[in-house]
């Protein structure tokens, strides 16, 4: 008999289900924000939430509270100054432990179902997990609508089909029967049980807090995991309201709400966390100073690490030139770059390029492209809700020092917003230098700076450089434009071999720095960006253990 909660959702899951097994288009959560798929009042009663937690307490009724903290940051000059509780690590730690053996005991369609019902809470109140993802990331609100809200949730939603997949591959129970020749066979049965490996970390990013949260949230729970979410402090309201609605739930399903709690802590106590005995599994998203820290020193626990790359981009022909520049003008633009899968690195022929419009220099191209991102922001409304805000002063200081470190082709531009007049909006800087110039183009400079990087050679030689660039510094993107079959061959074959998504000839409404949850593999763990992937059955199946038990009969 299955839980009442899977049943409610047993569509769903289905649905997610057959989604990761044909990886077409499909998605429970409309991603238009429009009346008739959230409800009439919805847009205004989710910023009304959002707004009636600022300046307050956000009580949570966590275990071992020793002080409250004020951490968010607003890119658009909101004051929030919402406060969370500071809890002792050791406490959340015993009290997810203490939660452990009744989530275990619920079972595999038990968790399942209770996971489902926390997507569909969120799902329902995604206007005010928007507002809060826009207010403390600086992304536009549209774009912190769909990847703050539905987006998540449909990552959120693929961790949970492959892990509720990869733990019915495992039988409840069997009957073993050993032929024994003339005498009677030897008989045992024999139970199977999918225990957790023990407290889960997961530790949050400052652009895209429930997005680069969910996967590792949802995956943990739903393999039997007490999960503590460790935001990044500039970033914390839309996790606590994520681990408010999820502890919501739990206690209405008469489960332990300890079982997810939020660490809203220090540096200090983070590290603390980590080396804790009883987590032993930790997802992270974010630079890759931390990130490294954390893979050499959490020892014997699961590390699933997405980190910093330069995502490369080949130009080496094109029978659609306009369109090639606009779909660039948009990917190097959207959240004013402040995206771990935008373009970094553009790689054009030092001796120009084929086009439909004739052929062209280098200089043509990287000066095309300034001219087509000036374009695509020439209307201030389409900029600031496009550009979003710059979320953290290092970006902004990273901007500034770019101008300086190779010849300029575009100039970063501050504008101003209608609605947040003390937000801080950046157009991209667009750099130009020589392939041999590596400091220049090979290490990611966060935010909307890209370079465009004149290659020796011809197409082939190029697709070797960025075969290089991703072997040794890793992407979790790759592009390509060309017109010849032989080198689409050989960047298909770079990538391959280099283990990085590919987009191959994008002049339309799709963008390489996309990723469509249940068809797009996030990351492949095959380079230095990542050693896991969005989702897969690897990102779910070494989070729980089996744990048998077998007797004569």
């Amino acid at each position: 008999m299955t839980h009442p909660l899977l049943d409610k959702h047993r569509a769903v899951l289905d649905g997610a289900l057959a989604a990761i097994a044909d990886r077409g288009f499909w998605s429970p959560y409309p991603e238009q924000p429009s009346p008739k798929n959230y409800g009439e009042m919805a847009n205004d009663a989710g910023k009304q939430a959002v707004q009636a937690l600022l300046g307050k307490r956000f009580e949570l009724d966590q275990p071992g509270v020793t002080a409250w903290t004020a951490c968010d940051r607003s890119p658009y000059g909101v004051a929030l100054d919402v406060q969370y509780p500071v809890c002792d690590v050791d406490a959340l730690v015993a009290a997810g432990l203490a939660a452990m053996p009744a989530w275990r005991k619920l079972g595999v369609d038990g968790r399942t179902g209770v996971c489902l019902e926390i997507l569909d809470r969120l799902n329902k109140r995604s206007f005010e997990l928007s507002y809060a993802v826009m207010y403390t990331t600086g992304q536009g609100w549209m774009m912190a609508f769909q990847a703050g809200g539905p987006h998540a949730q449909d990552r959120g939603l693929e961790a949970v089909a492959y892990a509720w997949r990869e733990m019915n591959f495992v039988p409840g129970q069997a009957r073993w029967e050993k032929p024994q020749g003339k005498n009677p066979p030897i008989m045992m049965d024999k139970r199977f049980e999918i225990v957790g490996r023990g407290v889960a970390l997961v530790i949050g990013c400052s652009t895209f807090p429930t997005w680069n949260t969910y996967p590792g949230l949802f995956a943990a729970l739903a393999t039997g995991n007490a999960v503590i979410v460790k935001p990044h402090p500039a970033s914390t309201l839309s996790a606590a309201l994520s681990v408010r609605i999820a502890r919501e739930v739990l206690r209405e399903n008469g489960i332990d709400p300890n079982l997810v709690t939020l660490a809203a802590v220090d540096a200090e106590a983070t590290r603390k966390l980590v080396a804790h005995p009883a987590v032993q599994s930790i997802d992270f998203t974010g630079g890759s100073s931390f990130g490294r820290w954390l893979i050499d020193n959490a020892r014997g626990k699961q590390v699933y690490a997405e980190l910093s790359g330069v995502n490369v981009v080949v130009v080496e022909s094109t029978d659609n030139y306009k369109g090639m520049l606009r779909n660039l003008a948009f990917t190097l633009s959207l959240y004013s770059g402040q995206m771990c899968t935008t373009t970094k690195a553009i790689l054009v022929p030092a001796g120009g390029i084929d086009t439909d419009a004739g052929r062209k220099s280098f200089d043509e191209v990287a000066s095309d492209l300034a001219g087509a991102i000036d374009k695509f922001l020439a209307d201030p409304a389409t900029a600031t809700a496009i550009l979003g805000a710059i979320q953290s002063p290092d970006t902004l200081k990273r901007i500034e020092d770019a101008h300086s470190v190779a010849t300029v082709v575009l100039a970063s531009k501050k504008l101003a917003h209608a609605e947040f007049p003390a937000a801080e909006v950046r157009t991209p800087v667009v750099l130009k230098c020589d392939a041999k110039d590596e400091s220049v183009y090979m290490q990611e400079r966060f935010g909307p700076i890209s370079t465009v990087v004149a290659a020796p050679g011809d197409g082939n030689a190029v697709v070797v450089l960025a075969e290089r660039i991703v072997r040794e510094h890793g992407a979790l993107t790759a592009g390509l434009y060309s017109t010849k079959q032989p080198v689409i061959d050989a960047m298909t074959d770079a990538t391959l071999r280099a283990g990085v998504a590919l987009s191959i000839n994008l002049t339309g409404n799709v963008y390489v720095n996309q990723s469509a949850g249940f068809s797009d593999f996030h990351a492949t763990g095959a380079n230095p960006a990542a050693n896991a992937s969005y989702t897969d059955s690897a990102f779910v199946a070494n989070r729980f253990r089996v744990v048998q038990r077998r007797w004569h009969v």
